[in-house]
């Protein structure tokens, strides 16, 4: 007989793994959702101006895919992508549009 814990937690990590996506889009921040920083422009580059929303106006990074928008679960690995495309692994909670990030590249 199969213990009944063993085999939730098998079904556990299926759904998750099934619920794992992949993301291109530009790293940005909520002030400027769409990656057009001509508004705020509060540094001499894109990069400059994601980076100083965030620490000025306490923003959080987001991705923006050319369509939707979406809050990114980790906060720290962004910063070295600040303004750049990228690819983003992880989960979508639909509900929030928020990813559950598992990683974050340089798209190619």
């Amino acid at each position: 007989m199969k213990h009944p814990i063993v085999c939730l937690l098998a079904v556990a990590a299926l759904s998750a793994q099934q619920g794992k996506q992949t993301f291109t889009g530009t790293i940005t921040d909520g002030e400027c959702p769409r990656a057009d920083h001509t508004r705020m422009r509060m540094g001499p580059t894109d990069a400059e101006c994601v980076r100083a929303c965030i620490r000025d106006h306490s923003g959080s990074y987001v991705l923006y895919d050319g369509k939707d928008i979406y809050t990114l679960s980790d906060q720290r690995t962004p910063e070295r992508f600040a303004g750049q495309k990228v690819t983003v692994v992880g989960a979508l909670d639909a509900k929030t549009k928020t990813i559950q990030v598992e990683s974050i590249t340089a798209a190619r």
